[in-house]
């Protein structure tokens, strides 16, 4: 199998397609990142090399090969309670305010990669319910979306090897919400896995049939985006929080300049944003 990098017009093209079609900007010198993501399909299409699949995702002649190109593209590794903070803020300053509202606390991970983010957020929410039993009467709904369907299977399988659970999550959390899977991993509960559901879902895509939320993560996401798409998904945003509603974005992450709808709320440590009114 050939793996002579693209040429610079081939990348060009590539990333050109990339971006239309995800909203993924890769910017320069990421030849290393298309090559070991596309290798696998070189062979898995009995292509001739990396710049045969690139031309016949352009060119959509290949209609699956371009989805598992886009997929391939788009895979993330994430881990569980990533950064710390915005579950510390979940339980000391969202879940309080939202406890005892008379509808379902409605949570939107978006860009949720394996699933690591909602099932965290899940187990935030029972570990709050835990301490406050009256809290949620009516419920926590999560919704997790993803553009690619592999990490979506994945979502939904909720299995997880011991690579993965070792990444962030403590051995409490583990004896807690997990069972043996019957195969070299572990699976989440089920009352983890009742509060969570999934479903593909494009951030450059309208918003509204996923309706309206009273809490957003997209976390280390917008950092692949073009500033007018970033500014785009953060006005779609803000549309589909419920008022004085809150996102999270990612450590090194900022709105500054890209939209005016929201408030930063500085916290030790973290930030969160909300909603103006």
């Amino acid at each position: 199998m050939s793996q002579r990098q693209l040429t610079q017009d081939e990348y060009k093209r590539f990333s050109a397609f990339l971006e239309q079609h995800s909203g993924i900007v890769l910017g320069d010198n990421k030849q290393y990142l298309v090559r070991s993501r596309l290798s696998p399909l070189v062979t898995l299409y009995g292509l001739s090399d990396i710049a045969e699949v690139a031309q016949k995702s352009i060119d959509g002649s290949l209609r699956q090969l371009r989805l598992d190109v886009i997929d391939a593209m788009t895979t993330n590794e994430t881990l569980w309670f990533r950064d710390g903070y915005p579950f510390s803020l979940l339980e000391s300053t969202i879940f309080p305010e939202y406890s005892d509202q008379s509808r379902s606390l409605k949570i939107w991970s978006a860009a949720c990669s394996s699933g690591q983010e909602p099932y965290s957020i899940a187990m935030s929410a029972l570990e709050y319910k835990q301490k406050n039993p009256t809290a949620f009467a009516r419920g926590v709904s999560i919704l997790g979306t993803d553009l690619s369907p592999t990490m979506l299977e994945k979502c939904s399988k909720a299995e997880y090897d011991e690579l993965a659970l070792a990444r962030g999550l403590s051995e409490q959390r583990k004896r807690q919400f997990f069972e043996s899977s019957g195969q070299a991993g572990m699976r989440v509960k089920q009352n983890v896995r009742d509060l969570v559901s999934f479903r593909n879902h494009n951030l450059l895509d309208n918003y509204n049939v996923l309706g309206k939320f009273d809490v957003i993560f997209c976390r280390n996401v917008l950092i692949y985006f073009s500033p007018a798409a970033k500014s785009k998904i953060l006005r779609q945003f803000a549309a589909a929080l419920n008022p004085n509603g809150v996102l999270f974005l990612g450590a090194s992450e900022s709105m500054t300049g890209l939209c005016d709808d929201f408030e930063m709320i500085r916290c030790r440590p973290g930030i969160f944003y909300r909603k103006k009114s």
